[in-house]
């Protein structure tokens, strides 16, 4: 492993991170955007979820075949959630269906978003805590040498 291949490492959870808690952030803000139900050219906000992807590195060694190790993390992809539209009964709304009198809002559940978002927090608190004690390692390293 590198000298500086933690910090790598830490960063890009860091970033990834960040982008998962930027995607929960869109989806609440997007929780009452409205689509007319049957209507695919007026359909209500879908939530996103990144998939996330382990980065791998080969190291070829001699005579012994080849060593994978990790370097991080990224966002190789952006989901969408394809579950059914919630329903609500509203005929005087502007998206309401004319014939149902139904409106479509996204299934999003404000519950489940705070709760990814603690989970997206504590991860890049988590990152950010090995970032620090990797720092700290090598300061203290630099000081033995001196």
């Amino acid at each position: 492993m590198g000298l500086f291949d933690s910090f790598n490492i830490s960063a890009s959870g860091m970033t990834s991170n960040r982008y998962w808690a930027d995607l929960i952030a869109n989806n609440v803000a997007n929780v009452n955007s409205t689509g007319r139900p049957g209507d695919p050219a007026n359909k209500p906000y879908q939530r996103q979820v990144p998939v996330f992807e382990a980065m791998l590195r080969q190291k070829l060694l001699a005579g012994t075949g080849s060593e994978t190790r990790g370097s991080g993390v990224r966002v190789s992809r952006l989901a969408t959630d394809n579950n059914e539209p919630r329903l609500v009964y509203d005929p005087e709304h502007p998206h309401a269906d004319p014939e149902t009198g139904y409106v479509a809002y996204p299934n999003i559940n404000i519950l489940n978003e705070m709760v990814n978002l603690i989970s997206a927090t504590r991860a890049y608190e988590a990152n950010v805590t090995t970032l620090e004690a990797a720092k700290s390692m090598y300061l203290s390293a630099l000081d033995m040498g001196r």
